[in-house]
């Protein structure tokens, strides 16, 4: 029902062993067979870690184009995807030769699209596996911190940047974050300083996020940085600095000191409770 509502016409399902998790020989295999049946002219995959992996693979299979951590997307007589180049500082345009190609879209680079509201027509299709051994099995999978908000699926996010001072001042991110119910992120600068794991890192070299609210405490506004949040719903920045580029892509701009902002919102936010 979801497909149907943003716009897909057909859903194929495929069960079995083989994906009960994720094994890259096995899956790359299976959609390798469903493109040569179904001969479609784009195979779009997200640019995760796991799509990261699976896209070469197919592309490879197939013989054909493979492109990861695409921005958007066009069809004008062909298709055209923009990814960034030279560490997120320009964009290239890339068309495609082939009869197909794998397109990778970073998380959030698109916003949902509305269809027709019906349900998609769904049907099974057998990757023929049946007798298919895999050379490779996953034997483990652990989880991430306990209670943590992945920053992609976030629709709250609290920033850091280099107006923190230092990786112990980090700590008043995650408080004003957890009071908010948000994901706390993190700018390239602090990632690179060592102040905080890339996990936390929101930018053209981290994650691409789009949530309702999004606060950039003490963070300039690089562009690299940008890209990976000016989709954002809302955006409020918090710099010490009126001319910051944050300003220009913000909704509401705080000219003022992070450590006396965060503590007083944190406080305001809890209140409501």
């Amino acid at each position: 029902a979801a497909a149907g509502k943003h716009g897909a016409h057909k859903l194929f399902t495929a069960t079995g062993e083989h994906f009960a998790r994720y094994n890259s020989e096995a899956w790359s295999r299976s959609l390798a067979a469903f493109c040569v049946a179904h001969e479609p002219d784009l195979i779009l995959l997200g640019a995760t870690s796991l799509g990261k992996d699976l896209g070469p693979r197919l592309a490879a299979r197939l013989d054909c184009a493979c492109l990861s951590d695409s921005v958007s997307l066009d069809h004008d007589g062909g298709f055209k995807v923009r990814r960034p180049i030279f560490a997120g500082k320009c964009y290239t345009d890339v068309t495609f030769s082939s009869p197909t190609a794998v397109v990778g879209i970073r998380p959030n680079a698109f916003t949902l699209g509305e269809g027709g509201g019906a349900e998609a027509a769904a049907e099974t299709f057998d990757p023929g596996l049946d007798a298919f051994a895999p050379k490779a099995s996953v034997t483990e999978i652990k989880a991430t911190a306990a209670g943590r908000i992945e920053l992609t699926e976030a629709e709250r996010i609290v920033s850091g940047g280099r107006g923190i001072k230092e990786a112990d001042n980090y700590k008043l991110i995650e408080e004003t974050a957890a009071a908010l119910g948000a994901a706390a992120g993190a700018s390239r600068a602090i990632v690179d300083a060592g102040w905080i794991d890339h996990s936390h890192q929101v930018g053209q070299t981290g994650k691409t996020v789009s949530p309702n609210l999004y606060v950039a405490a003490g963070i300039s506004g690089a562009i690299q940085h940008l890209a990976g949040m000016s989709s954002s719903k809302c955006i409020v920045a918090i710099n010490k600095d009126p001319n910051a580029p944050i300003f220009k892509a913000a909704d509401y701009g705080i000219v003022a000191d992070l450590f006396q902002v965060l503590p007083a919102f944190k406080e305001a936010v809890e209140a409501l409770d």
